[in-house]
């Protein structure tokens, strides 16, 4: 059975402590050296596959870049309780959004080099029918990951900072093999900036 086309969710509500200790400069609206910045880049990368992107920011800075780009953000105050709290608190924003919705492509907005074939052959494998799907590069699995509405409560009730990781223990997952270092290549640090090639 052909299913409807994934809604893309973009996390991009992380504070970046590792990037600047101080807090004073946030990775995500850091530029690039094609000038776009770390989260626009990711955001016009899911975009361009699917035409629903919903974005879970704390700042609104980046809700703005968000908006400008045509994805909906979406402002999660409880951000500062982790990963597993934004994932949940957006799945939960899209189904509300959206009861019809088949399935989701959870990226992180740390990862700007992620290809669009990548992205591409993710959302082909949820239309298809698979319920958890991630790509992997080298042995190595990476991000983003799709997961079908089967999993949505699952994903609805996660909490802190774990994120996914469960899931993708206790239930069969689709994995693609793609030549994308991008899948394992997100901004961690300062270091991690340069030499981005559109």
């Amino acid at each position: 059975m052909q299913h409807n086309e994934p809604v893309g969710v973009l996390l991009a509500a992380g504070c970046g402590r590792r990037f600047d200790p101080t807090g004073v400069r946030n990775k995500l609206t850091q530029n690039l050296s094609n000038g776009t910045t770390v989260a626009a880049q990711a955001a016009q990368n899911l975009r361009q596959v699917v035409s629903r992107v919903f974005a879970v920011v704390q700042s609104s800075e980046l809700a703005a870049t968000f908006t400008l780009l045509g994805s909906k953000s979406l402002q999660f105050a409880g951000a500062e309780q982790g990963m597993g709290a934004s994932m949940a608190f957006a799945v939960a924003e899209v189904v509300k959004f959206d009861p019809d919705v088949d399935s989701v492509i959870i990226a992180l907005a740390d990862m700007p080099y992620v290809q669009l074939d990548t992205i591409r052959k993710i959302a082909a494998a949820l239309k298809a029918g698979a319920e958890i799907v991630q790509p992997v590069f080298q042995e190595q699995p990476g991000h983003p990951v799709g997961f079908s509405k089967r999993h949505f409560a699952a994903l609805m009730a996660l909490n802190g900072d774990i994120g996914a990781r469960r899931l993708l223990i206790e239930f069969p997952v689709t994995q693609i093999v793609v030549n994308d270092p991008g899948i394992v290549q997100d901004i961690d640090f300062i270091t991690d900036l340069p030499g981005y090639k559109v």
